[in-house]
């Protein structure tokens, strides 16, 4: 399998403040990337460099070359509402709608007007909900409120709510900071199975989390990008002095 999206010569600001500094990167279809590195330095704002999330801030802007597919999603005649249906975003919180579990999966498929009829929308949202590894959980309470949910399986709902759409990368931001160890270890046991349909992307304060559930591992430090490799490489043998200094503790 090919690249999903490859990154060329990428710099970033906010206003003056340069946030990232000459990026390049290749991540592999179906493959889990992780992105690792102190806090502040710049895997939050790349990770929504991939579908267009950073628009919305005042001031900011990118130069360089995403390409998703072959494509430059930041050619001016992109369409964002598809770019964004194609690469789904999960947050470090989960914020589900204040709508009941039904309706929260079936929002995006609504808008999209992915759907033939009433039998086709349910069909879609039990299909959402079990690749989210949450219908079991939840298929007799589907019209009670989403609230009523527990922090990881609120976490699961939002991953079922991007799923539900279809997409074809998945971009996490630390999604299982918040969450207990058990409610944390479903989280990953779903990154690693999600992975046979999708390119998953995700931004982990966790090493170890990153050593499990990773194929491929970036490492960055004050904007730039200092490695990127095999995780088992990066974690047994790294090619910068860096990499090994934060993956084993002496700073970060």
């Amino acid at each position: 399998m090919g690249d999903k999206i490859s990154i060329k010569n990428l710099n970033f600001y906010y206003g003056k403040n340069q946030a990232l500094y000459d990026i390049s990167m290749k991540i592999p279809e179906r493959e889990v990337m992780a992105f690792v590195g102190p806090s502040g330095c710049g895997k939050s704002t790349f990770l929504r460099v991939f579908n267009r999330m950073n628009d919305t801030i005042p001031y900011a802007r990118v130069e360089g070359e995403v390409k998703i597919d072959g494509k430059n999603i930041y050619k001016t005649k992109t369409d964002v509402v598809a770019l964004r249906r194609k690469v789904g975003m999960v947050f470090q919180k989960s914020n589900p709608f204040p709508k009941s579990i039904f309706e929260n999966v079936a929002y995006g498929i609504r808008i999209n007007k992915m759907h033939s009829g009433k039998k086709d929308l349910a069909d879609r949202v039990e299909k959402a909900l079990r690749d989210a590894a949450l219908w079991d959980e939840v298929s007799d309470r589907l019209n009670t409120s989403a609230f009523g949910l527990s922090g990881g399986q609120q976490q699961r709902l939002c991953i079922a709510r991007a799923l539900a759409v279809q997409p074809e990368v998945i971009l996490m931001d630390e999604p299982a900071s918040a969450l207990d160890p058990i409610a944390t270890q479903k989280i990953e046991e779903l990154v690693v199975e999600l992975k046979k349909k999708y390119t998953i992307v995700i931004v982990t304060h966790n090493m170890q989390q990153a050593a499990r559930i990773s194929d491929k591992t970036a490492f960055f430090m004050l904007g730039k990008l200092i490695e990127v490799n095999p995780t088992e490489k990066m974690f047994t043998n790294p090619d910068d002095e860096l990499t090994e200094d934060y993956i084993t503790g002496r700073f970060g």
